[in-house]
C-alpha cells in the first residue's frame, strides 16, 4: 500500500477516507417544474381552442339554417352552393374538435409521470489503483 501513503495528504486535504472504491448509490429525485407549467399551458390552450371551435360550429349551424331558408325561398343555385360550402366548413370544424381531443390524449401519454431516479457509482483513488482493481476483478470473474 505504498501508493495509499503517497496520497494520504490529499485524502486529508479533501477530507476523504483512504478507500479505493466506494460504490455508494445516490438517488436523485428531480421534480421538473417546467413539465407541470407546460401541462398547465397545454390545458389552457386546449380549453381556449375547444371553446373557439364550439363557437365556430354553433355560428356555422346558424349560418347554414339561414342560407338554407334563403336558398329555398329564392331557388337560386348559388345559394345552394354556399349552403353546401358552409356545411362542409362546419363538418371540418367538428373534425378539428375531435382531432384536438386526440392530440390532448397523445400529449398526456407522452408526458413523464413521477420522479426520475439516477444511480451513480463513485470511485475514489488514482487511475493506477483503478486499473489494478479492474484487472483484479476480471481475474476473479475468470476463476
Amino acid at each position: 500500500m505504498k501508493m495509499t501513503k503517497k496520497f494520504d495528504s490529499l485524502n486529508d486535504t479533501f477530507n476523504v477516507e483512504g478507500t479505493i472504491v466506494s460504490s455508494e448509490k445516490e438517488e436523485i429525485v428531480e421534480k421538473i417544474e417546467k413539465t407541470s407549467s407546460a401541462n398547465e399551458d397545454v390545458k389552457k390552450d386546449y380549453e381556449y381552442t375547444r371553446g373557439n371551435l364550439y363557437s365556430l360550429i354553433e355560428k356555422g349551424q346558424e349560418a347554414i339554417n339561414g342560407i338554407l331558408e334563403l336558398a329555398q325561398e329564392s331557388e337560386m343555385p348559388r345559394a345552394y352552393e354556399v349552403a353546401g360550402q358552409l356545411i362542409k366548413n362546419v363538418a371540418d370544424a367538428t373534425d378539428k374538435l375531435m382531432d384536438l381531443q386526440k392530440k390532448l390524449k397523445d400529449i398526456e401519454q407522452d408526458s413523464p409521470k413521477g420522479p426520475t431516479t439516477v444511480n451513480n457509482a463513485l470511485f475514489v483513488g488514482s487511475t493506477a489503483e483503478l486499473a489494478k482493481l479492474l484487472k483484479q476483478q476480471t481475474q476473479d470473474s475468470l476463476d
